[in-house]
Formats: C-alpha cells, structure tokens, sequence
C-alpha cells in the first residue's frame, strides 16, 4: 500500500453499523463498545504463533545481556513507555533493560507531539543514543504500521544486527515488512472512526504484555505464577513480598517477614532460606549458581 492512501488501512476504515453512534443512548454506547472490544482478544489469537517466535527471540538475546527496547509515537508509544516503566517493579529489570522511547521525547506523554512522528530520524538518533546492537530487541508499536519514526528505527536496528519486531493493527503493515517478526492484528475497524487507542490500543496492549510477561517468564523472574523478583519500594510492595513468602513456602507471616528482612528484603533468597532451611548467604549463593531461578535452585544438589 502506498504511504498516501491512509484510508485504505484497516484502522480507518468507518464501521457502517455505528453510523448513527451520536444518537445512540448511554447504554447502547456501553454496549457497542464492549461488543467491540470483545473482538480484540480473537484477533490477537490469530497471531500467538508470530507472537511465541518473537518472544523466543526476545528471551534469547536477553540471557545474553540483550535489552528489550520499544518505540512508538502517540498512544503506541505511551503503551510502550507504560509497559517499559512496569516492567521495573514487577520483575526488578534495570532501566537500561527494558526501555521505551516515544516520538518527542517525555513531554510527548502529557501532550501531543505528532509532528515528531514524521520523522524517522529522530528514532535513529534515540536508538543511537543508547548504542542499540546485535543482542538488543527492537519492538516498533505503530497501529497503522507506517508511521516514520517506527519505520526508521526499525531499518536502524535492523542495519545494526538487532532482532526487529513490529506491532501493528493492519495486515500486511509496513513495518512488518521490515521487522523479523511482524505482529499484524487485524482488530478491524474501530468503534470511533479511525481512533486507534480504542481496539487497537487495547491489541497492542495485550501484545506488550504478552511479551514482557512471558519472557520475564521464562528468565526465571516468576516462581509458579507468583513475582519472586518484585523490588520493595512501598507498604503494600512489603505486604504483597510477605504474602509470597507465605504462599511459596506455607510459613508464617511471622516467619516469612523474618526471613525477608534476614535476606535484606529479597523474596527470591527468602523462599529459598525457608525452603531448604538454610542462612542468608548459602541461600544466595545457591541462587547465583541456579542463573537466579527458584526451581533450578531447589533442584540443585550442590
């Protein structure tokens, strides 16, 4: 498709059947829109293959000190910048691992800066700005699959030797056509003609989660399905540790909140402690040697 011929796109395209959506009541609205939405998780199915080739691509690079870098201009990229900055607390991921860069720079978060995403040099310049290489994961978020600043990043990483993943709400985008991997959902046209932080927002949303939770997954930040890696920053952070403790181990409150303050508030070397009925500093080193996984760790004879 040629970049002119914007209202060909699947995402721009108007919904005969909400026509008369300004006549509509309150509750028709809800209805309507929840009608909508209801048909982003089928369409994001329709990918997991693509979506599970990328992920293993993601978590390859990563055990190898690779980061897991996204780039996006209005809401794609405020989707990107959200699931970057909770990657931090949720599996305790350095800034410089998981990192997110929006077209404009910070203020683009608060308020529009549209114009920035025209031009695809600006991404070149922020993925130059943090020395992107051949272990790095590109993932471009773009709805439309054509916007510059996307597509220039990719062709950056790509010319680097970085893995190239493209996330977008049409078929056959442009960036898919660049990246590795191409992550087309086809979530269809949108409830409000052309406004894709509605079903497309939520599709990339649900793909970005997919990503940064499966592989934090699989690098062994998660105990069963519980966060061992979670950094402790607040009252209810502290709670939520202790309540961990307590499920993974069946101690106490009182026994786990001992052991986490005795492991100097480290969940992973708590459960550990508990567990294996060991001190602090053999419940660490049997983690390190373990590549920091619980299970690795219990099962290891040492």
């Amino acid at each position: 498709m040629h970049r002119n011929e914007i209202g060909l796109l699947r995402t721009e395209q108007v919904n005969a059947k909400y026509e008369m959506l300004d006549a509509m009541s309150v509750s028709e609205l809800l209805q309507a829109m929840n009608e909508n939405d209801a048909e982003v998780p089928k369409a994001v199915a329709a990918v997991l293959p693509t979506i599970e080739d990328a992920i293993e691509g993601v978590v390859d690079r990563m055990i190898r000190g690779g980061r897991l870098i996204y780039i996006g201009a209005g809401t794609s990229g405020r989707l990107g910048v959200l699931d970057a900055a909770e990657c931090g607390p949720t599996f305790s991921v350095g800034d410089d691992e998981v990192v997110a860069f929006i077209a404009g720079g910070e203020k683009a978060l608060r308020k529009p800066a549209e114009g920035a995403e025209d031009n695809p040099e600006l991404a070149v310049t922020d993925l130059k700005s943090i020395s992107v290489g051949p272990l790095d994961c590109i993932v471009g978020i773009a709805a439309s699959g054509r916007t510059p600043y996307v597509l220039g990043g990719l062709e950056y990483a790509k010319s680097v030797g970085a893995l190239t993943i493209a996330i977008s709400c049409n078929p056959n985008s442009e960036a898919g056509e660049i990246a590795e991997h191409a992550i087309d959902v086809d979530s269809g046209p949108e409830l409000l003609a052309g406004s894709t932080r509605l079903k497309s927002g939520t599709a990339q949303k649900l793909v970005l989660n997919m990503i940064s939770t499966v592989t934090m997954v699989r690098l062994g930040k998660t105990f069963g399905n519980l966060m061992v890696d979670l950094q402790i920053s607040n009252e209810k952070l502290q709670d939520r540790a202790v309540r961990i403790i307590c499920k993974a181990t069946g101690a106490t409150k009182v026994d786990a909140t001992q052991a986490l303050i005795d492991s100097g508030h480290q969940v992973k070397v708590a459960i550990l402690m508990l567990l294996l009925h060991i001190d602090t500093k053999s419940a660490t080193e049997r983690l390190s040697a373990s590549s920091n996984r619980i299970r690795e760790a219990l099962n290891n004879d040492k």
